[in-house]
């Protein structure tokens, strides 16, 4: 049984709700250079994957296209820049030597191609086979073997993984409004727990610095890479804490975990969800630029609107032993990761005090406040996350 308050169940509906407004599989097309005949029997063999199960392909991108293939040489990655939000980028191409680091070879290809995600092809260890590695923004990154002769069973096993991810609902738009009670302009107890906490945070040292997008980008790319991702920068993870029954605080996006200060720009008050738009409300003072909220906002909605008894969340890029974690690697941002993780709260014994998973990505925690997370499971957290 899920466990929600007044609005609760309100908040999975409108979920669901948004989430039927799309009808059908969706359109797809292939763009790129496909220079290789791994390239070209992958294309194909996609392709074909995605038409079996009901997908319309076009010869060239139309203007609301839902998926876009592009396929190009590892030494000369196009970006595809895409015209509508919805639309999902998958980047592929090859590398005939295996790297030591797939991570490290491949991640630079999502901000080379300007993609959601990134299918890297490379030999299997053994040499024997092909490998398809996804690689993730968020770093996670996993691999599906080709076993020779089984190529329908190959493709499907990479639609499976790719249409979850492409069919997902980003909610990272955010819409201001200066109605900010004036005794909140400088914050509160409450802000002053999350600014503690995001001391603490930092240092835990969970991952290195962000990844350097700007050796890689020009400015204007690094523009468009930003508006794209609704992102100041990868950061380590982010904070909140329950204001009131409908409220509550979140740390920005982007921004330094060890100075979360001013109350508009480190530290914003989240105040609704309009899925008209999609997007996320937040009430700011007047007079200040804001910056925008953590990506995970919508996560963080949707648990506080199900869960009365949850009074802050920490969501960190770390692992905990033991935990249940979600099936799929939705992108952060999502309606569909907001509603798996809040559901598997639900499930828990105390979903009050829980650790979840969010899989190939990092652990939400739920807790009284920051403070009693921090005492709870401080010396649990382990910096590395698994991969599957």
């Amino acid at each position: 049984m899920i466990r929600s308050m007044s609005g609760g169940v309100s908040a999975q509906l409108i979920a669901l709700n948004f989430i039927a407004k799309d009808e059908g599989p969706g359109t797809f097309t292939i763009i790129g250079e496909q220079s290789t005949p791994h390239l070209r029997w992958f294309a194909e063999g996609l392709r074909n994957a995605l038409i079996r199960q009901g997908h319309e392909y076009t010869e060239q991108p139309i203007p609301d296209i839902r998926l876009v293939l592009n396929v190009f040489p590892h030494d000369k990655p196009k970006p595809y820049r895409r015209k509508a939000q919805a639309t999902f980028v998958v980047g592929i191409t090859e590398f005939a030597q295996r790297p030591a680091d797939i991570l490290v070879a491949g991640y630079p290809y999502l901000l080379y191609s300007l993609a959601n995600l990134v299918i890297l092809l490379v030999p299997t260890a053994d040499g024997q086979s092909v490998e398809a590695r996804f690689i993730t923004l968020e770093r996670g990154n996993y691999g599906i073997p080709y076993v020779p002769g089984q190529d329908e069973q190959f493709f499907e096993a990479i639609y499976q993984r790719l249409y979850p991810l492409a069919s997902s609902h980003l909610v990272i738009n955010n819409v201001f409004k200066t109605d900010l009670e004036p005794e909140l302009w400088n914050g509160d107890e409450i802000t002053a727990q999350i600014t503690r906490a995001g001391k603490r945070l930092d240092a835990m040292n969970l991952l290195p610095a962000p990844f350097p997008v700007e050796e890689f980008l020009s400015e204007k790319e690094l523009r468009h890479v930003r508006r794209l991702y609704g992102i100041g920068g990868l950061s380590y993870g982010n904070l909140s804490a329950r204001k009131d029954r409908t409220r509550f605080w979140m740390s920005a996006s982007g921004v330094d975990k060890s100075k979360l200060e001013v109350v508009g720009q480190d530290i914003l008050m989240v105040s609704g969800f309009d899925p008209t738009i999609p997007a996320i409300i937040l009430s700011v003072p007047p007079n200040i630029k804001p910056r925008r909220v953590s990506v995970d906002a919508i996560e963080h909605w949707m648990i506080y609107q199900q869960h009365p008894e949850i009074g802050a969340i920490m969501h960190v890029h770390a692992w905990m032993d033991g935990i249940r974690s979600t099936e799929i690697n939705y992108p952060c941002g999502t309606l569909e990761l907001a509603q798996a993780v809040s559901n598997l709260l639900a499930q828990e014994p105390d979903p009050g005090h829980a650790v979840i998973g969010l899989k190939n990505h990092g652990v939400t925690i739920t807790g009284e406040s920051l403070d009693e997370i921090f005492e709870r499971v401080g010396d649990k957290i382990i910096p590395q996350v698994p991969m599957t």
